[in-house]
């Protein structure tokens, strides 16, 4: 079964929510690629798409230098649908007429359906005449649709809210079916996939693991492979597959570098070496990293001397291993989006440790098994290789581990406090059912000291912060409303298990402005 031949593609116009387009899309077991708007025609052809979506974005079409794809895009015969911006633009380009709406509109917004078919079909609102919520987020409307459409919804603001080609497959519509504030959006999109572009729900992390794996035997043949494994479930995955196509051809390099959360170490080589028999070489570098983290206090610098010891100890390793000729690493799709992203780079805010750099230190083909790959495709991956389900759904971990939710030096002694404070914040979210609820729960040691009372005598100790977020995609997130209840259980167990904390805060940030780690 060729897993790719339903597919879907997905125009960016830079809309923040493009990739929840493709999330989606891939939900209704369709495959699916974002491309920047201007890729070309070229490009467009070769993808060979059964349909297309144009995303939305920040631009107005009536403002110079606004993102224009090719006319050709919506002549090639295939389905096309507009979204917000791409409604706009699609109109612009064929002859209709967009205007400065009077009043904006964003928020929550009931549609009122005219046409229940394509689609809108099989929606409780179409049927029954009381409308559809939806989520709008835009300042221009549609005046005049361009010849041969017609309006199939509108709202209080927006006279032609949807609208279809009564001759082809060309749909618009102004609101964002791809988000969780238009309830039956995940069913719109669904029914443009099936109905309209003929898409068969081909694309199952089952069928994504038999092509894989396949693809690996013919990839790696009889040579070897070596990936670098960090019990993080993107590298885990990766470990897995490999094993599963090429068995003992490859192996995992496991540096432990002292950074790591509490007994990580020994359940990373327990699950891999002992349960999957994979090979894995271990090796415990924790005084090497320690050692050169010494009076160190400034985040990035940090970050550059972990990675670049890390580089140095996987080449020695990797280089141990005779024939070796592939790399492996857990790149994801929304890594490969951010690459191509025609917005360009986005500002460094943080420099990433990833095994990013080894490729051109050494002389390794890479392979990147998951680059097609979502967050939560990859979970379902694991299971589907079996993979623990605490593995699987471990919450994202930093390269540099510890060493940047330490303000400041990182000491054995700091590192210790920190381990225990952040086992019973876990220990507190995983009891009270909220640890797959949430994106992301850890605790921070910051680098100040405050008064306290414990018994009769007066303290003066270090402080622990408590960082829980929910995200889709960690490319913004909201501080979680965690049960007061469960934060005193953490706080009281910090204060009275750790040795030298005697005050607990939680982080009541979102993304942005800040970001999810501390450093």
């Amino acid at each position: 079964m060729d897993i790719h031949a339903e597919k879907i593609l997905i125009l960016d116009f830079g809309s923040q929510t493009t990739q929840l387009i493709a999330r989606r899309v891939r939900e209704a077991q369709v495959y699916c690629e974002i491309h920047p708007f201007n890729i070309g025609m070229a490009k467009i052809r070769k993808f060979g798409a059964k349909g297309i979506i144009l995303s939305g974005g920040p631009a107005c079409v009536l403002d110079k230098g606004a993102p224009v794809c090719d006319l050709e895009v919506l002549h090639l015969g295939v389905p096309v649908l507009g979204i917000c911006y791409g409604m706009q633009l699609m109109t612009h380009l064929l002859g209709g007429e967009v205007e400065r709406a009077a009043k904006r509109e964003y928020g929550k917004a009931q549609l009122l359906i005219d046409s229940s078919e394509d689609l809108f079909h099989g929606l409780d609102g179409a049927s029954g005449g009381q409308g559809e919520q939806v989520w709008m987020s835009h300042g221009d409307k549609i005046k005049i649709p361009p010849p041969g459409f017609t309006a199939i919804a509108h709202s209080g603001n927006s006279p032609v809210a949807a609208m279809r080609h009564t001759a082809t497959e060309l749909y618009g519509v102004q609101f964002h079916p791809e988000v969780v504030h238009t309830p039956n959006g995940a069913k719109m999109l669904q029914n443009f996939l099936s109905r309209s572009c003929g898409c068969k729900p081909v694309w199952t992390m089952k069928s994504f693991v038999a092509s894989t794996v396949e693809g690996l035997r013919q990839t790696i043949g009889s040579k070897k492979v070596v990936c670098a494994l960090s019990g993080g479930v993107d590298s885990s995955v990766v470990a897995v597959l490999l094993h599963e196509a090429v068995g003992h051809q490859s192996t995992c390099i496991f540096v432990n570098n002292g950074l790591l959360r509490q007994g990580e170490a020994e359940e990373v080589q327990r699950i891999f070496r002992d349960s999957f028999e994979i090979n894995l070489d271990y090796i415990d570098a924790t005084d090497s990293f320690l050692s050169r983290l010494e009076g160190v206090a400034d985040p990035e610098q940090k970050r550059k001397i972990i990675g670049n010891r890390f580089i140095e100890i996987f080449e020695a390793e990797a280089n141990k291993i005779p024939g070796a000729e592939f790399l492996a690493q857990g790149t994801l799709y929304p890594d490969v989006i951010e690459s191509v992203s025609f917005k360009g780079p986005s500002a460094t805010i943080k420099t990433h440790h990833n095994v990013g750099g080894l490729p051109e230190v050494m002389n390794l083909e890479l392979i990147e098994p998951l680059r097609e790959l979502f967050k939560d495709e990859v979970r379902k991956v694991g299971g589907e290789l079996g993979l623990p389900h605490r593995l699987i759904n471990r919450h994202p971990f930093p390269g540099p581990g510890l060493a940047i939710r330490i303000l400041g030096e990182v000491t054995p002694e700091r590192l210790e406090i920190l381990r225990q404070a952040d086992t019973i914040v876990m220990e507190a979210m995983e009891r009270s059912g909220l640890h797959d609820q949430v994106w992301q729960a850890f605790a921070v040691l910051l680098p100040v000291r405050t008064v306290g009372v414990m018994g009769d005598e007066r303290t003066y100790d270090q402080v622990i912060a408590i960082r829980v977020v929910e995200s889709v995609d960690a490319m913004t997130a909201d501080w979680a409303k965690v049960p007061y209840e469960v934060l005193g259980q953490m706080s009281n167990r910090i204060i009275n298990e750790v040795k030298g904390v005697n005050r607990v805060v939680y982080d009541i940030s979102s993304k942005p402005p800040s970001t999810i780690e501390w450093e």
